[in-house]
């Protein structure tokens, strides 16, 4: 689903205009990339958690060349989905 169908179920869903569905997504876009940049939490309910975690420097190794660099410690977004999202996903057979 890309963020046009996106617009247009959420237009369907709530009976709001396709332009207004597709400004509550960019504006919610906006809300949780302000808040994880801060390092807050944003719980969605019935979908999951966004967060970020700390990754540690390390070194990595460019593939094409085989030259290795540090890669520097940074933050990083993660998910983790409700267990009803994860069962539903789990129990969709495809």
């Amino acid at each position: 689903m890309n963020k046009a169908d996106l617009i247009a179920a959420l237009s369907d869903q709530t009976g709001k205009s396709k332009a207004e569905s597709g400004q509550l997504i960019d504006a919610l876009g906006s809300i949780i990339a302000e808040a994880l940049s801060k390092h807050d939490e944003v719980t969605i309910p019935g979908v999951g958690k966004l967060a970020t975690a700390h990754r540690k420097a390390r070194m990595v190794r460019n593939p094409r060349t085989g030259e290795t660099s540090e890669a520097p410690a940074h933050h990083a977004p993660v998910f983790k989905p409700t267990a009803a999202l994860r069962d539903s996903v789990r129990g969709s057979g495809g």
